[in-house]
């Protein structure tokens, strides 16, 4: 059985949020947060009961602000507001990312400052640990103020509406909670509002596509370091004193693991004297440059994200002091603007930037191993050209995707349309911004994928000479789904299984026990 993930508020990890997102372990809240939520919706109610207008608890939404509604009415304003804002549209976001979504708002509540009764925030776990995964439409949030639509998408299920998967079936919220043994709830004053405004969504959807980099850049460390002694590449330029002189981290490591990725190796010998060769491509030789300034990128998207995770991210916020001589709450309720997702919607970009990069310059390799005049090799790596194309159009197809992505590399942070009436008149496109990471990753796996087979390919023309002890065994990896090709055939079957293997970190993680200098380039 696993073991439970205790969620403290403001203190999740990267590591906690990596394995939620990886598997449906248990979670539960630290029961230190309790008394602040206590406190936060006392003075929430003691708002509802009194006469002053507060945004969302006794007043309309957006440019509705100034619109009262009456003490009767305020349960209902808040059923309405899920209601109004479930208007979301294209596919349901995958399983892994709403798990992710509801710790990442249960965690938000928890804090204190949102005003909810404890029950809301159990309610949230509790269809987490259930397994009950609310329908959210894909589309339809513009970043600010807050992820209102998917938001609303994903607590409907808590009031026993919309719809939830539930052991692989879709349902109406209701038959799932029920199947499930759940009851649903009767939000109170500024509830629904606490649910809808906020940035997990976006913060989710942007985690999901910085643990698929991690995985992704590994593997195209070691594909790169494989196709450098596919090309007999030099190793100088990997000499710890070049990067040490420019000082930047990312590079730094990187330069360190190819240089432990490559040793050993026959090949490398064998072309110390008598290569007339001056220097490498840049492709080759400025692999821990470019590469480590894709690496600086994730881990500085890595911090902000976790920040963001961990934030408090609605509106109007709750600062509860202790009680009055009498009993009674007191502290303040503020309005403000921590809805809006310019953080997660920059290092989004950043990281698109970042995987487009990965891409581009790993396909820069496969020219390079297919054109004879500069690998050396046989051209477009087979041993007959002409009867055979070899790796010709597996190039193209490389080629392709690392153009897609350049398109969909375009900021997304950098639009806004007003919304609201004007009232909501910037916004940050966070959501898009971190949703277009998944298919920028696929496209970058695939690239990296093919690199792989085909410096694999290369390599077979210098047999008998070895590659280190660690290629070798990445070598192994990329036979057990793909034999050499010395004659052609349909690639495609190769080129999906290879994928897989980095899409899931599979390529990486055969070797990160082997060498220190790899493990290293993961984030904390």
């Amino acid at each position: 059985m696993n073991k439970t993930e205790i969620l403290t508020a403001g203190g999740l990890s990267l590591a906690q949020l990596r394995h939620i997102a990886a598997e449906a372990v248990p979670v539960a809240l630290d029961p230190a947060c309790r008394p602040g939520v206590r406190a936060a919706a006392a003075l929430v109610h003691q708002a509802a009961s009194g006469g002053a207008a507060v945004y969302g608890v006794n007043t309309g939404f957006g440019k509705l602000a100034n619109t009262r509604i009456a003490k009767d009415d305020l349960a209902t304003l808040q059923l309405k507001l899920l209601r109004s804002h479930s208007v979301g549209v294209g596919e349901p976001l995958p399983e892994r990312v709403v798990r992710l979504i509801l710790v990442l708002k249960a965690a938000s509540l928890a804090r204190g400052h949102s005003g909810v009764r404890e029950a809301v925030m159990d309610g949230l776990l509790a269809l987490y640990n259930a397994g009950v995964i609310p329908v959210i439409p894909c589309q339809g949030s513009v970043g600010a103020s807050g992820d209102l639509a998917p938001l609303a998408h994903l607590c409907l299920p808590l009031i026993g509406e919309g719809e939830a998967f539930y052991r692989g079936q879709r349902l109406p919220a209701a038959t799932a909670l029920a199947q499930a043994g759940l009851q649903a709830l009767a939000l109170g004053a500024k509830e629904g509002l606490a649910l809808i405004n906020g940035t997990q969504v976006s913060t989710a959807l942007a985690l999901d596509g910085l643990f698929g980099a991690e995985r992704v850049f590994e593997a195209a460390v070691i594909s790169g370091a494989l196709s450098l002694d596919a090309a007999r590449g030099s190793d100088g330029p990997f000499d710890a004193r070049i990067h040490a002189v420019r000082g930047q981290p990312g590079q730094i490591d990187c330069a360190a693991a190819y240089r432990a990725l490559a040793a050993g190796s026959a090949i490398r010998r064998s072309h110390l004297e008598g290569d007339d060769r001056v220097q490498d491509p840049y492709c080759l030789r400025c692999q821990p440059q470019v590469m480590g300034a894709c690496l600086d990128q994730l881990r500085h998207a890595a911090q902000v994200l976790v920040r963001e995770a961990n934030a408090v991210t609605d509106n109007p916020l709750v600062f509860a002091g202790p009680p009055d001589a009498s009993g009674a709450p007191t502290g303040a309720l503020v309005s403000g603007g921590n809805f809006h997702a310019e953080p997660v919607a920059l290092v989004a970009d950043a990281l698109a930037v970042a995987i487009a990069e990965i891409g581009a310059i790993t396909e820069r390799r496969i020219a390079m191993l297919v054109d004879t005049v500069v690998s050396r090799l046989p051209p477009f790596l087979t041993p007959d050209p002409g009867l055979n194309s070899g790796f010709m159009i597996v190039h193209v197809t490389a080629a392709a995707l690392a153009s897609e992505n350049k398109s969909l590399a375009h900021p997304a942070s950098v639009d806004s349309l007003p919304t609201s009436a004007n009232q909501e008149d910037h916004v940050s496109m966070a959501t898009f911004a971190a949703r277009r990471l998944q298919p920028m990753l696929h496209n970058t796996a695939h690239i990296v994928a093919i690199e792989l087979l085909a410096a694999a390919q290369g390599i077979e023309f210098l047999r008998p000479l070895q590659s280190s002890p660690a290629l070798e065994g990445v070598l192994r990896q990329v036979r057990s789904v793909s034999p050499a090709m010395m004659q052609d055939r349909s690639l495609a079957p190769d080129m999906q299984a290879m994928q897989q293997l980095v899409i899931d970190g599979s390529i990486g993680a055969a070797l990160d026990a082997q060498i220190p200098e790899l493990h290293a380039l993961h984030l904390a």
